[in-house]
């Protein structure tokens, strides 16, 4: 049976893009109608091919935003990255009804499986993603566990799923949403624009006397600050999970 699951999870499969819309300005979220999909995990990420009419093709990597697949449907949000040549047809080029190959689900490390501790998440960017996904599963599933997601963008305007996680938040006393903005804060904010610190995750994280699961996910020197702001302030480093991402797309 394990070799079987394994197999399917290495299997090219052709999807079909179901709906599209946008998330920013540069990001654009595909519902994907995958046929035998096996099913996902939150924080797990699927392989995207694209093979061009001469035989050229080129494969990325991308984090699933949905909870987990409703009649065999799964979601992608994409950030467009300059000289992209994947990134940029998947959020400007792709139509809906238009096919395209992936493999998986992908991972098992940075996965949430539902565990009782508290849980932290902490997004740079596009990063947020792998945890919209976790965010999603729990509200799905009803559960108990106490979620806060520091979230930190350039500008507002940057901001995924922004209406949805206010939305949950109102909903859902067991959610906080602490937005961090490192170019613009929101008109008639009184804070500053600035990166994530020791002061930020000290305040709105959680007190490393309550072992939370972290979840950190971002660009590379994004996830390496956060991880060991966490780890100074007693964050058992076996409960720190990181993701980051960089490079073409």
């Amino acid at each position: 049976m394990a070799r079987t699951a394994l197999s399917g999870r290495l299997t090219w499969r052709v999807a079909t893009v179901a709906e599209a819309r946008a998330e920013t300005a540069s990001a654009r979220t595909l519902v994907l109608d995958i046929p035998g999909w096996p099913g996902h995990l939150p924080g797990q990420h699927i392989d995207v091919r694209l093979t061009a009419p001469d035989g050229y093709s080129a494969q990325r990597s991308y984090s699933i935003a949905s909870a987990w697949p409703g009649a065999g449907k799964v979601e992608l949000t994409i950030q467009r990255v300059a000289d992209g040549e994947v990134s940029s047809y998947l959020t400007d080029g792709l139509a809906v009804g238009q096919q395209l190959e992936l493999r998986g689900p992908v991972g098992g490390w940075f996965v949430w499986r539902d565990a009782p501790p508290p849980v932290l998440l902490v997004a740079g960017g596009s990063g947020v993603v792998p945890l919209m996904a976790m965010i999603r599963a729990r509200g799905a599933g009803h559960g108990w566990q106490p979620f806060r997601l520091i979230y930190s963008v350039r500008t507002p305007a940057d901001s995924y799923y922004a209406a949805e996680l206010a939305r949950r938040v109102r909903d859902d006393p067991g959610l906080d949403v602490r937005y961090v903005y490192t170019r613009q804060t929101p008109e008639g904010s009184p804070d500053k624009p600035g990166r994530i610190s020791v002061a930020t995750l000290n305040t709105y994280g959680w007190p490393a006397d309550f072992a939370p699961d972290c979840f950190v996910c971002g660009p590379t020197s994004f996830v390496e600050t956060a991880a060991d702001i966490l780890v100074a302030l007693g964050h058992d480093p076996a409960k720190i999970r990181t993701e980051r991402f960089g490079g073409l797309s």
